[in-house]
């Protein structure tokens, strides 16, 4: 296995055209019925994971994050909101299970004020996200912030052959705390 490391650069990518079928259909229909669902509340939807990464396969999940306003604050209520939507484009994913393909959308629905506290969740969307749908540069403004301060500790993503790490800080001490 290779070991590879690489300092932070952005790489994240932005629109639907960076992700291949049949997920980017999916991502457009289902990018409709937010924005019918939540209007002018909705702020981002930023896809990660394997599709992100163009990694994914037949039976490969959906991670979606979706940034809006006014959410309910407790989680079960904001997946009430979602599975509404989900509804909108059932018939979409039905029909890809008869093409054998299973996808599972896999959301975490966050609030502008807490989607801007940087979590582990996003080191990797430095790398590796495709921003579908950001209202006045959201979340890439979060990505550009984490990215910075990735370089200023030296960060690196090192690779294990399809694996990979983050360095966080090249001269950590044990017991050091490091923030993002």
């Amino acid at each position: 296995m290779g070991n590879s490391a690489r300092r932070c650069a952005p790489k994240w990518r932005r629109g639907l055209s960076a992700v291949a079928e049949p997920y980017r259909t999916v991502l457009e229909k289902l990018l409709r019925a937010l924005e019918k669902r939540l209007g002018d509340r909705l702020v981002s939807v930023v896809v990660y994971g394997s599709v992100a990464r163009g990694e994914a396969g037949r039976d490969s999940d959906l991670d979606i994050l979706i940034v809006a306003e006014g959410l309910p604050r407790r989680r079960f209520e904001r997946q009430d909101i979602f599975m509404e939507v989900e509804g909108e484009i059932e018939p979409l994913l039905a029909g890809l299970e008869e093409e054998g393909y299973h996808v599972e959308l896999s959301p975490i629905l966050k609030t502008p004020e807490e989607a801007g506290r940087v979590t582990p969740l996003y080191l990797d969307m430095v790398e590796d996200a495709i921003i579908i749908y950001d209202r006045h540069g959201f979340f890439e403004d979060v990505l550009e912030r984490l990215r910075r301060r990735l370089e200023e500790l030296g960060a690196e993503r090192v690779r294990l052959g399809k694996l990979w790490y983050w360095r966080l800080k090249r001269d950590y001490k044990f017991g050091e705390v490091i923030e993002l």
